[in-house]
C-alpha cells in the first residue's frame, strides 16, 4: 500500500511571505501527471480538535486511498488569516482551506445560519442538518457556496456556544448588560445586542490576547474552543446548558481546483468527507463534555441562570433567527428559505 504523504508546512516567515508564495508549485498537477499535489490551509493552532477530526485525516485518508494525491498543509495562519482563506482558495493561494461564514459575512451571510440559536442541543444535531443544506446541491450551496466558486468538503457545527466571563460574576440576565462579548459576527451579534452587551468581532487566534488587556470582558465560545488558545487563563465564571449560538467551521475546495481532479479522486474525497463530517461532530461532542472539567479545573465556575431567567433568555434567543432572516430578506437575500431549510433538516 501507498504511504501516506502528507507534508506540513514549517511557518513562513512574514518577510518573505511574498516570495515564498510565488516559490510554491501550481496548485493542481495536470491529471496526465503521476501525482497529484493538493494545498491545504487553514488558521488552527496545531493540534486543534477541528483539524485533528477534519483535515488530517481527510488528507491521510484520501491519500492513502487514492495512492496518487498529495497534500501541502498550512496550519495556524501560515498562508492567511482566518477572514482571508476563503479568498485565498478562490484565487488558487490554497486549493482546500478553512473557511468560517461568520468571518466572511460579506460574502457568505446566509451560511451563518448555523450559527443561530435554534433547537439543537449537540454538535451532531446542528452538523448533519447543516450538511444537508450546504452539501453539493444544496440549498445554501446553490445560493452561497457554489456562487463563491467553492465546494463544501466538510463542516463541522460547534457545540452550543455559552457565556464565559473574565471577571465580572454570572449571576443572571442582568449582569450580562454593558459586558463587551467576543462575537464572530452575523447571527451572534444580534445574540450579544439582545442580551444587553456590545459584539466585538474577533477570530478566535485573537481572543486570549483581548481578553489579557481588558479589550473584551467575555466571550460566547463552546467549550472546547476555549483550552486550544489558552482562554482559560483569563475566565472566572461561565455558563452552562444554555445554548447562545455556535460556529460553523468548514473546509471547501475551490471549483477549478475540484474540476481538474479526476473521478475516482472526486469520489474519494466525497465519500470521505461526509463521513468525517459525521465522526468530526461525534469528537467535538465528546470534547464538549470532557474539556467543560478541565475550564473547571483551571479556575472557572459554572453557574445556573435562575429558573426565571431561563424562561425570559429563551424568549430572547427564540426572536433571532426570524429577525436574521428578515435583515437577509431586506437585502434581497433568501433569508426565510435558508432558515427554514435548517429547521426543516433539524427536525429530521
Amino acid at each position: 500500500m501507498k504511504e501516506t504523504s502528507v507534508k506540513t508546512r514549517a511557518p513562513l516567515r512574514v518577510a518573505g511571505r511574498a516570495l515564498a508564495l510565488a516559490a510554491l508549485p501550481l496548485a493542481v498537477q495536470p491529471v496526465a501527471a503521476q501525482e497529484i499535489e493538493l494545498r491545504a490551509a487553514d488558521s488552527l493552532p496545531t493540534g486543534h480538535y477541528i483539524a485533528k477530526a477534519l483535515i488530517e485525516p481527510f488528507m491521510e485518508r484520501v491519500s492513502e486511498r487514492t495512492g496518487k494525491t498529495e497534500f501541502a498543509y498550512f496550519p495556524a495562519q501560515q498562508l492567511g488569516k482566518a477572514k482571508d482563506l476563503l479568498s485565498l482558495t478562490q484565487t488558487g493561494v490554497t486549493d482546500i482551506g478553512y473557511v468560517g461564514p461568520s468571518y466572511v459575512s460579506d460574502k457568505m451571510p446566509l451560511s451563518a445560519v448555523g450559527q443561530l440559536p435554534e433547537s439543537f442541543t449537540t454538535s451532531c444535531e446542528g452538523t448533519m442538518a447543516y450538511w444537508e443544506i450546504a452539501k453539493p446541491g444544496g440549498a445554501l450551496d446553490e445560493a452561497e457556496f457554489a456562487p463563491n466558486g467553492v465546494r463544501m468538503l466538510m463542516v463541522m457545527v460547534l457545540p452550543p456556544y455559552n457565556l464565559m466571563t473574565s471577571s465580572r460574576e454570572i449571576t443572571g440576565l442582568e449582569s450580562m448588560k454593558g459586558l463587551k462579548i467576543r462575537s464572530t459576527g452575523g447571527a451572534l451579534d444580534l445574540t450579544v445586542q439582545k442580551l444587553g452587551g456590545v459584539p466585538v468581532q474577533m477570530p478566535a487566534p485573537e481572543v486570549r490576547e483581548a481578553l489579557s488587556r481588558g479589550t473584551i470582558d467575555a466571550g460566547l465560545f463552546p467549550y472546547p474552543s476555549v483550552t486550544p488558545y489558552g482562554m482559560e487563563a483569563y475566565l472566572d465564571w461561565g455558563t452552562q446548558d444554555v445554548n447562545f449560538g455556535s460556529f460553523v467551521a468548514t473546509y471547501v475546495i475551490s471549483t477549478e481546483a475540484w474540476d481538474k481532479l479526476p473521478e475516482d479522486v472526486q469520489q474519494a474525497m466525497t465519500e470521505i468527507g461526509e463521513t468525517l463530517t459525521q465522526e468530526g461532530c461525534e469528537t467535538a461532542d465528546a470534547q464538549n463534555i470532557e474539556v467543560k472539567q478541565q475550564i473547571a479545573d483551571a479556575g472557572v465556575t459554572y453557574v445556573d441562570l435562575p429558573a426565571e431567567d431561563t424562561e425570559t433568555l429563551a424568549e430572547i434567543l427564540g426572536t433571532v433567527g426570524a429577525e436574521w432572516a428578515e435583515q437577509l430578506d431586506a437585502q434581497g437575500k433568501s433569508g426565510t428559505d435558508i432558515l427554514e431549510a435548517f429547521r426543516a433538516a433539524l427536525e429530521k
